[in-house]
């Protein structure tokens, strides 16, 4: 069997390469892609060669060939159907795979999507586990005032999911109105950094810059957290640790998708998280995420434009030719 894949051949070079693929043995499923989705902060990283050297074993992605910074076959969001092996021929699945038309793998690592989820909105997966994470380590609350900067589709749905807990107040802070619309989908409201709330019981910083980390701590309330779920590559980062930050006793606090939060560790296994947050993807209310949409073999060239210029892209989906068979 063939199989075609994008690799980063160089910072800021992709390509569609195409490699023999061995058929499924024991315990292993053959998956047809139907769609995939770009997770655009760590993949414009990625394809602009900016995983820094000191944590490159730790992010390896799943399934990833290649080493940093290139050549490499890297991403996590992939949606297909088994089409051979040992698995229900025709299962709708969620893998952590990288852009790829057709894959072998443990059928272990698959997880099957419900019916009530489509193809596309099941290519948030990644990115909802990675905010279902965020929102265990930063304890959200009943009757919360919660800020969320940065509304990309980790912010985004950090938001919605802040949103849903009784009597919580959310507000999504970007420094693009456009979304503004999104927010209030969400059931969140909006503002432009100058709008901020200045007395959150919680923050979650999700926008990678250095604006909106002091944004984040500026909006933060007397001894309140800052959860910081942004991932900078190996640029250097600067924020503002005297002023507020220091007289109102805060919390600077990571948040990392690797391991499952603290609160849940003892509990709860990856299968169970990423289970949990495919379930969650049944609302509707989450299309409004998806934002666009190419072919597989256009991949290339949307990933360079994308890691150049986003624009207003939230997640952005890529079709593969099997998908309309």
């Amino acid at each position: 069997m063939r199989a075609r894949s994008f690799w980063v051949e160089a910072p800021g070079q992709g390509a569609i390469r195409e490699a023999a693929i061995t058929p499924p043995g024991a315990g292993e499923v053959l998956v047809e892609a139907t769609v995939s989705g770009i997770s655009r902060g760590t993949e414009s990283l990625v394809f602009r060669g900016e995983v820094p050297e000191s944590v490159r074993e730790q992010m390896r992605g799943p399934f990833q060939e290649g080493e940093f910074p290139g050549p490499v076959k890297y991403g996590y969001i992939s949606v297909g159907v088994v089409a051979g092996g040992d698995g229900p021929l025709g299962q709708r699945v969620f893998c952590l795979h990288p852009h790829q038309d057709r894959y072998v793998l443990p059928a272990a690592r698959v997880v099957p999507i419900p019916d009530a989820v489509s193809d596309e909105r099941a290519a948030l997966a990644a990115n909802l586990e990675t905010a279902l994470n965020a929102t265990w380590d930063a304890g959200v609350g009943c009757g919360d005032r919660v800020v969320v900067v940065g509304a990309g589709v980790v912010g985004c749905l950090v938001g919605w999911l802040a949103a849903r807990m009784p009597g919580a107040r959310v507000q999504l802070v970007d420094v693009n109105p456009a979304r503004a619309p999104t927010a209030a989908a969400l059931g969140c409201d909006f503002s432009m950094p100058a709008g901020a709330w200045s007395d959150a019981d919680l923050v979650v910083h999700a926008s990678a810059t250095d604006a909106g980390l002091a944004c984040a701590i500026g909006a933060a309330g007397v001894e309140a957290t800052v959860l910081e779920l942004s991932w900078y590559g190996q640029r250097p980062v600067s924020a503002p640790l005297g002023g507020a930050f220091h007289a109102r006793r805060l919390t600077l606090k990571a948040s990392q998708v690797g391991a499952v939060a603290a609160s849940r560790r003892p509990r709860w296994s990856y299968q169970r998280r990423m289970a949990c947050a495919i379930s969650l993807l049944a609302d509707p209310t989450l299309d409004a995420l998806l934002t666009g949409e190419s072919a597989f073999e256009a991949l290339p060239a949307v990933m360079a434009k994308l890691a150049r210029d986003p624009g207003d892209t939230l997640c952005h989906l890529v079709r593969y030719p099997s998908s309309k068979l």
